[in-house]
């Protein structure tokens, strides 16, 4: 039913050997999360009491004191940061991006550093690097804070080089500076849901639309609940006034003077659709059985490896744990460019000119190296890749 929606408007479906790439669909959802988001467009909801719910959900799973569903990861970073900024003070609310005069710094290793340093600029944050690209000293760290810092940053995943984040988070802590975690990228192991925030994170952003195979437009952030409730309200339609606002008691009970007005979180708004999706997924996700999709992708993995076996100029291995220890396999196939004719770049041009397309992991092509990860590949994609690679390398050979 998929693929014919998509032929209707011309357009090539994909196999997907490049793993969650937002940029070729990210994951596929289940039947009971499409079917809830089906449901969901049925009838209207307070999106107020819906988050609150979610926010529930959400503690429960990570053990954070509070949850928030977002228009994806880096929809929450941004969330994140101007939570940190402008805390529960309506008018710093109102003011983001612009930070002048406010605690604006964002403390980021040097080997932290990466394109998502954008969501967390978009919110007015200044980002002070510290330390070096192959390590960062726990002293650099500590005397990298000022009056004017006003969160850490830290990019989970980044291995032993990487100050551990107990380490970071006790250091910050000591100063009073909340700590964001971006976690997008770190499921599975499924622990990691809860441990960022054990051990001390105070905001962790996920992916929902990546492991958890929620919707695609989807993540969550969540923490500390004084930080996940500023980065929602600066997040929601502010189409209110004091006296019916959904949130008047918080001015009642003094902690708001009033209520912000349309936050620079407006534009990353989640509907109703999707932030039940998300819910229906992180509830399936907990009753998956992680170890039989293991065995599965290392199935997959196997056949492409064995398959390409015997083609010259083509050299595949199969490679597990990945980078860092992730428990998920991967086929890396080196090109001899002197052999097939063919640089490593163009056979992945080729690849994404046929039909289906066949999307790879593109990172390490300069270096000859194409990789095939298993989370997003469905029954009979590893024959089509083996059989396509094999045809554009025989054409040039």
């Amino acid at each position: 039913m998929t693929v014919g929606v998509y032929q209707q408007f011309g357009v090539k479906t994909v196999i997907n050997g490049s793993s969650y790439s937002t940029k070729v669909g990210g994951s596929l959802m289940a039947p009971e999360v499409l079917h809830a988001m089906e449901e969901a467009a049925k009838a209207f909801v307070r999106i107020s009491d819906l988050q609150e719910v979610a926010s529930r959900e959400i503690a429960a799973l990570t053990g954070a004191e509070a949850g928030l569903v977002t228009s994806g990861a880096s929809a929450a970073l941004t969330l994140a940061a101007a939570a940190c900024i402008a805390g529960l003070d309506p008018e710093k609310m109102n003011r983001l991006p612009n930070t002048e005069g406010l605690k604006n710094q964002v403390i980021v290793q040097r080997l932290h550093r990466n394109d998502y340093d954008h969501a967390l600029r978009t919110a007015g944050a200044k980002v002070n690097e510290v330390g070096f690209n192959y390590a960062t000293f726990p002293y650099e760290l500590d005397r990298a804070f000022t009056e004017r810092t006003a969160a850490m940053f830290v990019l989970a995943g980044q291995g032993s080089r990487s100050l551990p984040l107990r380490v970071a988070t006790d250091i910050a802590h000591k100063r009073l500076v909340p700590v964001i975690v971006d976690a997008a990228a770190e499921l599975p192991p499924a622990d990691n849901l809860k441990d960022f925030i054990s051990q001390g994170a105070d905001l962790v952003a996920f992916s929902g639309g990546k492991h958890i195979r929620g919707p695609q437009g989807s993540g969550f952030l969540c923490g500390k609940r004084d930080l996940i409730l500023s980065a929602s309200l600066q997040q929601q339609d502010m189409d209110v006034f004091p006296e019916t606002w959904f949130y008047r008691r918080l001015i009642d009970e003094g902690r708001l003077v009033g209520p912000p007005h349309h936050g620079l979180g407006r534009g990353f708004k989640v509907g109703k659709e999707e932030i039940i999706g998300l819910l229906a997924a992180l509830r399936l996700y907990v009753t998956r059985d992680f170890s039989a999709e293991l065995e599965e992708w290392k199935k997959s993995i196997r056949q492409i490896v064995d398959g390409l076996s015997g083609i010259r100029g083509v050299e595949a291995s199969y490679v597990f744990p990945g980078e860092n220890g992730k428990p998920v396999p991967s086929a890396h196939i080196r090109i001899d460019e002197g052999v097939c004719g063919l640089t490593t770049h163009s056979i992945i041009n080729r690849l994404e000119v046929g039909d289906p397309v066949i999307s790879v992991y593109e990172t390490f092509a300069s270096s000859q190296l194409i990789v095939i990860f298993p989370e997003a590949l469905r029954d009979g994609d590893p024959e089509t890749i083996v059989c396509r690679l094999a045809e554009v390398v025989s054409e040039q050979v």
